[in-house]
């Protein structure tokens, strides 16, 4: 098809309110999106929501003895969840080798970021009825809750539309759970990255709330079965939270017997320069949902499984799908965690992301247009003053070719691939302080 008629055609059958390019699959490369439509290309520094971690057509993809695998395993969708493979064992073993930290013995592959989480609440449900004592399938469990934080995105799925929480128009008009939602307890960080706000207060006043939930039912009979949180709030603002809450919500999930669930969806799989971004602070979940630059998404869990007999990952079917992820997508992660560590691009993404954020505060410093620079590794915010002006720093971004994301109310943010160059990431900055300049003389 003529590039100049994709949007066209599309627009006949479908919403068509993307980006107005038409990529070009063979000629973007790295970090660039060549326009099929304009001839244009693009800087990319969203990849395509936190889900390209290596950008276009990176050498290393190549690799014929991976294109032969990929090859054979597009040809056959089989169901992963009960036909097995030497393609799947590849994988399933890379990723325990590269991505699972210790001790997370229990793995579950699906489609989706948010049946990922769906699944981890899923599991704890479970676990939680069982722990109670409720082990026939027609025991009554509807009191059973997820406790979740305010300016949340777990996803759009059934259950986790009830834990998200960002633009009303994700998840209104839409029946959903009235679950427990508590504040969430964010830091601000002033132009050296110091914490600036009283972030004390903010995680007192949290973990009241989750005094008043738990004060509901007694310690060994609450109806929480699990407390919910990103490691660091993607789509709600970029928001970050200190080791000691985090801390403080592993002291509550063990006490009352609750699990801690972290959704990783969006920080997950390297992005932060360490596998998961919970590794940066310390505090581990009992289970992790991840997907985007994985791949495939699902879960994997710890020991706190099997302190109940017949748990989700010891009963047959108990959580499953068709296809159990899928073999294509398990061979292009497989790919992707080998070149990660071959190109040792944790250390690199870390060094990167410190670059940009001191360019960074150097520019929000010298023009005033923006604040709060935050982030680490290739997962980097700021804020603005008023949605007007995050917004016009992303449009004007967009007309100097050059992509990022909002977030949040007034936070605009890169999630950068993690072969960027330094050179490349002085372009992003360039750009910005184009914009930022401009916008301070108005």
């Amino acid at each position: 098809m003529n590039s100049n008629r994709v949007l066209e055609e599309l627009a006949r059958h479908q919403l068509v309110d993307g980006y107005p390019l038409v990529v070009d699959l063979e000629r973007s490369e790295g970090v660039w999106i060549h326009d099929a439509a304009s001839g244009q290309r693009y800087l990319d520094a969203f990849t395509c929501f936190a889900s390209m971690p290596l950008g276009y057509n990176h050498p290393g993809m190549e690799d014929m003895e991976f294109l032969d695998t990929l090859k054979r395993s597009a040809l056959c969708n089989i169901s992963n969840a009960d036909l097995y493979s030497q393609e799947m064992a590849h994988f399933v073993d890379t990723f325990a080798t590269h991505a699972t930290p210790e001790d997370f013995c229990h793995h579950f592959w699906i489609a989706g970021g948010g049946l990922a989480v769906e699944n981890a609440m899923k599991a704890a449900f479970d676990w939680k009825a069982r722990l109670l004592g409720r082990t026939n399938f027609a025991d009554d469990v509807n009191d059973l809750v997820i406790v979740h934080f305010k300016e949340a995105f777990h996803g759009r799925t059934g259950y986790t539309m009830s834990v998200t929480n960002t633009l009303p128009d994700k998840v209104g008009l839409f029946p959903k759970f009235n679950w427990p939602r508590i504040s969430n307890p964010k830091v601000e960080f002033d132009s050296d990255g110091a914490i600036c706000n009283d972030i004390e207060a903010a995680e007192a006043q949290a973990c009241a709330e989750l005094d008043a939930v738990f004060a509901k039912g007694s310690p060994t009979h609450n109806r929480v079965a699990g407390i919910l949180i990103e490691p660091m709030q993607g789509e709600g603002g970029d928001n970050h939270f200190r080791p000691e809450f985090m801390q403080k919500l592993r002291q509550y999930a063990d006490e009352h017997q609750c699990l801690l669930l972290f959704d990783e969806v969006q920080t997950g799989f390297f992005g932060s320069g360490a596998p998961w971004f919970w590794q940066h602070l310390g505090v581990a979940p009992d289970i992790a949902a991840f997907g985007k630059k994985s791949q495939v998404c699902g879960i994997y869990a710890g020991p706190r499984m099997d302190e109940v007999e017949h748990n989700v990952f010891r009963r047959s079917s108990r959580i499953n799908s068709t296809w159990g992820g899928n073999l294509v997508d398990m061979v292009r992660s497989r790919r992707y965690m080998e070149i990660i560590a071959e190109d040792n691009l944790c250390e690199h993404v870390l060094e990167l992301g410190e670059h940009v954020i001191a360019g960074m505060r150097s520019i929000a410093a010298s023009t005033g247009a923006f604040r709060n620079v935050r982030g680490v590794g290739s997962l980097i915010a700021c804020s603005f003053d008023t949605p007007e002006s995050r917004d016009h720093m992303v449009r004007e971004l967009f007309n100097q070719n050059v992509i990022v994301l909002q977030c949040g109310d007034t936070a605009m943010r890169f999630r950068l691939p993690l072969v960027m160059t330094q050179s490349e990431s002085d372009l992003l900055l360039n750009a910005v302080e184009s914009v930022a300049t401009k916008a301070a003389a108005v």
